[in-house]
């Protein structure tokens, strides 16, 4: 038997290129993400279904709109905590299984009670799902890739969300609006049972992913807090913690406004029946979805025109909010409805320009804390997600039936978040901060 020569002996030496098993997590958020805002999204189409069955009000809808956002604001923390602490396997697993059996549900419930109900659960369950994908990306993919990981997570999102009012109009013409929710339902029990036999909280523990592909990924034990005590103290005297939350909560106020009131917005205001209606409401999240991946794809390159990664979140933010609020404000006076969602897509457009560059930054500032940071931040989103939907019709009822000053409100706030990035360093550690820096 011959034995190997030195040529063979070099080539078997030769480490192999890295694997590319790191983009399988972001195949899973995205469809994940694609999954909670079908979930979230049917019920705005579903309203006249749902509103007609129990016989509730516009006020007692918004409530049920709001009672999903304020069960999401409560529990961000929680979940973010909790992923950070035991890791994000096991508890995306669960949130993701109970947010599906209370989709469905919705299908079955009885009475307005038991509708508040279960929405609320739903909420609850969905608080885990972003905190905890944000802290897979900081645990799975190298720093260069976050931002742009992103970027496509939210195209993905929005786009689902353009699309799911043409489908959930079909489905509920075919299956009514009960059995539309339970189908939505069983779509995530699916994923949470993928995505658990697969998943690993350390890449080094997966079967699949080699040296040279761990050396890319970096230490992912630095971002594995285990049971490191959380610096909440740290993150209330941090001035940048602050901002990211009021910067959040100003994009999420104007935005809450597409998956709750818009349909109902076109069919009253503007007179659309349900077909034009529902094609139409998805314009605002699809031009969304193009300003999550232009965002996620320019950063990086805006970084290296300024020499700054915090200047270029900085711009994009000025840019993208000032944008927001005068295209949503614009929107409300221009008479042609196909020129007006075009004007409320450039709106969502400004809006998601943001969105890349502010996750980018709780990964960034949180660091091993990603999960709990970017966590506080949704919950300050979707504390905006509870008032805007409730506000929205009592807002209503005081301007004598106008819908006009109700895109006023959203515009000059989309401004305040704006404002809100002159004070914001979207790029330092907090574990870096001097104590006196970390007072602001």
């Amino acid at each position: 038997m011959k034995g190997r020569g030195p040529m063979q002996e070099s080539e078997a030496a030769r480490p192999s290129g890295p694997t590319r098993t790191r983009y399988w997590v972001i195949v899973f958020a995205i469809t994940l993400a694609i999954i909670t805002y079908v979930d979230r999204v049917c019920m705005s189409q579903a309203k006249p279904d749902i509103q007609g069955a129990f016989a509730l009000t516009d006020k007692q809808m918004g409530l049920v709109f709001s009672v999903f956002g304020l069960a999401y604001a409560l529990f961000e923390i929680p979940m973010g905590w909790l992923g950070d602490r035991g890791g994000p396997r096991r508890i995306l697993m669960k949130v993701v299984v109970l947010w599906s059996v209370f989709t469905a549900a919705t299908g079955v419930a009885t009475n307005y009670v038991s509708l508040l109900v279960y929405r609320f659960l739903f909420g609850l369950g969905e608080a885990g799902a972003f905190p905890n994908i944000t802290k897979i990306f900081t645990l799975w993919l190298p720093a260069v890739e976050r931002v742009r990981a992103q970027g496509i997570m939210w195209m993905s999102a929005r786009w689902a969300g353009a699309f799911t009012p043409l489908l959930v109009v079909w489905m509920i013409g075919i299956m009514g609006w009960r059995w539309t929710f339970v189908c939505f339902g069983m779509v995530g029990v699916v994923w949470a049972v993928i995505f658990y036999r697969w998943f690993r909280d350390n890449p080094r523990d997966h079967p699949s992913i080699n040296q040279a592909e761990l050396a890319l990924i970096g230490t992912p034990e630095a971002n594995l807090a285990g049971h490191a005590a959380v610096p909440w103290k740290r993150f209330l005297w941090n001035r940048t913690v602050w901002m990211l939350w009021l910067q959040y909560f100003c994009m999420a106020y104007g935005w809450y406004f597409y998956i709750t009131w818009l349909p109902t917005y076109l069919r009253e205001a503007r007179q659309l029946d349900v077909g034009k209606s529902a094609l139409l409401a998805g314009l605002p999240l699809f031009f969304g979805g193009i300003g999550c991946l232009v965002s996620g794809l320019i950063l990086n390159h805006v970084a290296r025109w300024l020499k700054s990664t915090a200047a270029a979140r900085r711009f994009m933010a000025y840019f993208g909010l000032t944008g927001a609020g005068v295209m949503f404000v614009l929107a409300a006076y221009l008479e042609n409805p196909v020129l007006a969602m075009i004007a409320m897509g450039l709106s969502s457009f400004g809006n998601d320009l943001v969105m890349p560059g502010a996750w980018g930054a709780c990964m960034d500032v949180g660091g091993k804390f990603a999960g709990s940071l970017s966590g506080s931040m949704n919950m300050m989103g979707n504390f905006a997600g509870f008032l805007a939907p409730m506000l929205l019709p009592w807002i209503r009822e005081a301007a004598g039936g106008r819908w006009e000053p109700i895109f006023w409100v959203s515009g000059i706030i989309y401004l305040i978040g704006a404002i809100s990035w002159v004070f914001i360093d979207p790029v330092t550690p907090l574990d870096r901060d001097e104590p006196s820096r970390a007072t602001g």
